[in-house]
């Protein structure tokens, strides 16, 4: 594929230079869309493609960072050093001839996505035979243009966030997944995102529909692409996932993030709920220099259901922003919305959630919990739970939080029973975040998860005593 001429901006380093130190307001983010990136897509795409690429820059000059004002006060981007990042400037096509095309055991599908290629595509025959099908938009567009176009144009993006108004706008890689009513697939869906190359940004959509009846699982790996030495210049990740249920779908999507120390991430996930359909979010933020998560849920249909669990494990000195709408709509309607962020070292995280009880709720069960353990004294957590009700025969409507240091009397009690003092720790930091881990729909990804996240704390732990 080929690359941006575009001339690349000042950098911080190069200002700095010029004009003495910069100092930058929590709220101004350094990447910039160039107009004229967006027009070289909009070029070659059919024309209604190209038109919701423009309406979507045009929301990017007006359209706030953060649209809530009650959250505003918890926006800092100021680690985020992107004036220098470029967009790779084609859009993903399908697998070149020769793509790996093999499984691993255990899953129906997968899709490893390197940077700006495809690097493996496999459906396994039966899955294949359900009608299963994972294709880049931009195929799907060349074959089908009308199913294309119905699903851009379902798009259920929030058009006052401007960071999922850059990803609509920019976007160099698309990915379509569908499956047709009725069909169910047992074994989960593998998808894998390895980016992280220094001043390159990778922005994605992923679009997912389930028809009437249909089942299926997803897990998602985001990792490095390659090493990153000292000092290397960072890297953009945006990404959209945007999911449609039909009646009575159900779909499990377990997230594994251990994105480089050099990525700054900005994730936004969507969902419509039909009739009696059910979603489960397994998320787990691990890696990054800064991770911004927004999950806009909308439980739609009457008897749906929604499950979401997302924890963070931060240490030096990354930043977790996540930030959690869940709408009811339909009647008797379910949500179950918890994250929980334990951080070491000087990481901080912001655990914001709103949930939303429309009049037409009628019946709803909600909650909605918030939880931050604080490993040492420079670690920062802040949860800001809120709730709307605009109908107050529910079932339940609820949110918990809190905010702390590790229970000692926990520690001693471990301690007490022949448990070293640092293994006590981390099994009380294990099992605080096990909800996320035990949801994940693929053993051999639990392990992974569960050893990344002891990697991470024996790292921490060398590291404090050096």
């Amino acid at each position: 594929m080929t690359e941006s001429t575009a001339e690349p901006a000042p950098t911080p380093a190069s200002r700095t230079a010029a004009a003495g130190p910069v100092r930058r307001s929590p709220t101004e983010f350094t990447f910039r869309l160039d107009p004229a990136y967006v027009e070289r897509l909009a070029a070659a795409e059919p024309a209604w493609l190209a038109a919701d690429r423009r309406a979507a820059l045009e929301r990017t000059r007006t359209a706030p960072l953060e649209p809530n004002p009650l959250f505003t006060p918890y926006l800092d981007l100021r680690s985020a050093e992107l004036d220098a990042v470029r967009p790779y400037d084609a859009v993903l096509e399908g697998p070149d001839a020769g793509t790996a095309a093999t499984l691993d055991e255990g899953v129906a599908a997968v899709l490893e996505v390197r940077e700006d290629r495809i690097t493996r595509l496999a459906v396994a025959p039966e899955a294949a035979a359900a009608g299963l099908e994972i294709v880049t938009l931009a195929d799907l567009a060349g074959r089908d243009p009308e199913a294309a176009r119905r699903v851009v144009e379902g798009s259920i993006l929030p058009a006052d966030d401007r960071f999922a108004q850059i990803t609509r706008a920019g976007w160099n890689e698309a990915l379509v997944v569908r499956l047709p009513d009725g069909a169910r697939i047992e074994q989960p869906l593998l998808l894998r995102w390895a980016v992280g190359a220094p001043g390159r940004a990778v922005i994605v959509r992923v679009f997912v529909e389930l028809g009437a009846g249909a089942a299926a699982s997803v897990v998602e790996e985001l990792v490095p692409s390659g090493p990153v030495g000292a000092g290397a210049g960072q890297a953009f990740f945006a990404t959209t996932t945007e999911v449609v249920l039909g009646a009575a779908a159900s779909l499990a999507w377990a997230s594994i993030g251990e994105l480089g120390p050099n990525v700054v991430a900005v994730q936004h996930r969507t969902d419509r709920l039909g009739e009696g359909a059910e979603l489960r979010w397994a998320l787990g933020q691990l890696g990054g220099r800064l991770v911004r998560s927004r999950i806009d849920n909308r439980l739609v249909g009457d008897r749906s259901a929604l499950e979401q669990v997302e924890i963070v494990f931060g240490t030096d000195d990354q930043l977790f922003d996540l930030t959690t709408y869940t709408r009811h709509v339909g009647r008797d309607t379910t949500g179950d919305v918890l994250a929980k962020a334990a951080l070491k070292d000087r990481a901080r995280s912001f655990m914001k959630g709103l949930a939303t009880i429309e009049r037409s709720a009628v019946g709803t069960d909600s909650f909605l919990g918030e939880f931050g353990m604080n490993l040492s004294k420079t670690a920062r957590s802040v949860a800001i739970p809120s709730l709307e009700i605009d109908q107050p025969d529910c079932r339940r409507a609820a949110h918990s939080s809190s905010v702390g240091p590790i229970d000692e009397n926990q520690v001693f009690y471990l301690m007490s029973r022949g448990v070293p003092e640092d293994e006590a720790r981390k099994f009380i930091v294990l099992g605080f975040l096990e909800p996320v881990v035990a949801r994940v729909p693929l053993e051999a990804a639990q392990d992974r998860l569960r050893a990344l996240i002891e990697a991470k704390w024996a790292a921490g732990t060398a590291a404090a005593a050096a």
